[in-house]
Order: C-alpha cells, then structure tokens, then sequence
C-alpha cells in the first residue's frame, strides 16, 4: 500500500473498535485534515442536525481535495466511497468493541470527546451498547454490500496489533 497516495481516506468499522482514535493517529502522521462524522451530525446538547444541514455539511467536507473522514452514517456512505481513494475498515470482534465503548464512556462520562459536537458529554446509552452488539449482524452486512462495489484501496484491521502495524507503517512511510 502507498501511504503517500492517500489524500481522501474513510476510517469506518463497529463502534466501540477506535474510528476517532485512528482517525486522529492517522492525520497526525498524514497531516490530512480530519473531518468527524459525528461533529457534522450533532448540534450543542446532543440536538441532531436535520438531514439536509448534514448533507450539506458533509458535501463540504468531500468537496475539498484532501482529508480523513472518520464515523459510519451509513446512509450517507455511498457518497463518501465515491470521493475516498482508501477505505480503513476496523473489523475488530464485537467484545473488543463493547470493551472498547464501555471504557471509552467510563473514562470520558461527563465530558465532551474532542471527536464530539460542543456540549456533548459522554454519557452511558444502554440503546447504542445494544446497537455495537447487534452490528456483526446489522451493520457489518449493510457495509460490506456498499464497500463490493469500492474500486480504491481497502485495509481491513482486524485487531488491536493490526491497527498498530498499520499506524506503524503509516509513520514509516508519510
């Protein structure tokens, strides 16, 4: 994989398996501009953005030349693959996942992760625990038929050690 063509990166995968955390590893040592999904989605107060605030915040985002977009929403994927030239895919096992967003709630809980919109907290939400535990069999699928049709460069993680390899590559080569 060439790490210095990556100029429009998607980091995606189950919640809970380290999206922003890569996401944020990555433009570090990339110096791409880093675009978080869930920024554009949400409003101070945990208030959702209506769909076409979305849309036209995330057609900003695409339009630029260069960037790593972080976060899943699928229903807004498609478009994203059309303007990515690489696709990171965390597909890590789904208590690697919980553990990850039970850790991630219990260490943030109350304050506002620098991935979230203003006035956001971290807080515990037993509805998305159940959706990180339904995804293999909601979501992976639903994923895996839009990225068939993805003709960039696809890396599929499939661990911790190999989001650390691949962070390590990524070092070595940028």
């Amino acid at each position: 994989m060439n790490i210095g063509a990556m100029q429009r990166v998607l980091v995606i995968g189950s919640p809970g398996a380290g999206k922003s955390t890569l996401a944020f590893a990555m433009a570090e040592r990339t110096g791409l501009p880093l675009v978080h999904l869930d920024q554009l989605k949400w409003k101070p107060g945990w208030i959702e953005s209506d769909e076409a605030d979305f849309r036209h915040r995330l057609a900003m985002a695409l339009a630029e030349p260069r960037w790593i977009i972080d976060g899943n929403y699928g229903g807004s994927l498609s478009e994203r693959l059309a303007r990515a030239d690489t696709v990171i895919d965390l597909d890590l096992p789904l208590w690697q996942c919980l553990a990850g967003a039970v850790r991630r709630i219990w260490r943030l809980r109350g304050t506002v992760r620098p991935d979230m919109a203003p006035e956001c907290p971290e807080r515990f939400n037993l509805e998305f625990l159940i959706y990180i535990a339904r995804f293999p069999w909601t979501g992976r699928p639903r994923l895996e038929a839009k990225l068939a049709a993805f003709a960039g460069c696809r890396v599929r993680l499939r661990s911790r050690s190999d989001t650390r390899r691949f962070l390590h590559h990524v070092a070595n080569r940028a």
